[in-house]
């Protein structure tokens, strides 16, 4: 059972958890790049993000070739931009549609957005099985040891999921 977990990531916090996760899940792992970077630091970085998702943007990948059908569990990371996914995902979405996945979602924020964020990819990401969610709180500002030892916690948790379905066949608990 191959694991990839997928991110984006503007300052690093998103990049710094997805990490983790993958290091505990021995898991593949795949970052986001966008042709046109997004403004990082100041007053523009609110303005080209949340526009950027409240028009529904799908800014260019430059990942090429990402091939999910090997996969049979898929971790999405993405900070919270107004309330949901960041852009990269219109364009993740849109070009590499999935189903059938067993979907794990963590989100790095500071401070809000993150029930409509999830509830967002579960719409975008129809026909596959969640099968956990957490959010970190400016993880590289706040406790950086503590947050990642809570994503290694939740990745673990993560991996005992993957025992159990695999035992016994997919099949709902």
């Amino acid at each position: 059972m191959k694991t990839l977990v997928v991110f984006y990531s503007l300052e690093g916090n998103t990049k710094f958890i997805a990490e983790r996760i993958a290091k505990e899940l021995k898991a593949d792992l795949l970052e986001l790049k966008t042709k046109k970077q997004f403004p990082s630091s100041g007053f523009k970085k609110y303005v080209w993000g949340g526009k950027s998702v409240v028009f529904k943007e799908l800014p260019e990948l430059t990942n090429q070739g990402v091939e999910l059908d090997s996969y049979e569990n898929i971790v999405i990371g993405t900070p919270i931009w107004a309330g949901t996914y960041a852009a990269p995902y219109n364009t993740f979405v849109k070009q590499y549609r999935f189903s059938g996945k067993k979907v794990a979602l963590f989100a790095c924020n500071a401070g809000g957005g993150v029930e409509k964020c999830f509830k967002m990819f579960k719409e975008a990401l129809p026909d596959n099985e969640f099968i956990g969610e957490i959010d970190f709180v400016d993880p590289l500002k706040n406790d950086k040891e503590a947050s990642a030892e809570k994503a290694v916690q939740w990745a673990k948790n993560l991996a005992l999921w993957k025992v159990v379905f695999s035992l016994i066949g997919a099949r709902q608990l």
